[in-house]
């Protein structure tokens, strides 16, 4: 057993946060952030008991400008 550092992605529909996992695919949800990523990282680490990773790559996280006409 080892413990593995992952990414959540966070963004708010409605009521709900949403979190999602882009290096395995999971996602799930909760009516705070902090409640968010305790459920993403249960389901996370129940997906990778049921399909094991030989090898997790790191996502890349960055910011960029758009021109947006208001």
């Amino acid at each position: 057993m080892s413990i593995q550092t992952f990414t959540a992605v966070i963004h708010k529909e409605e009521d709900l946060y949403v979190a999602e996992c882009p290096e395995v695919g999971t996602i799930s949800q909760g009516r705070t952030i902090d409640e968010s990523i305790s459920n993403l990282k249960e389901a996370t680490e129940l997906y990778i008991e049921e399909f094991p990773q030989k090898e997790v790559s790191k996502s890349i996280m960055t910011t960029f400008e758009a021109t947006v006409n208001a």
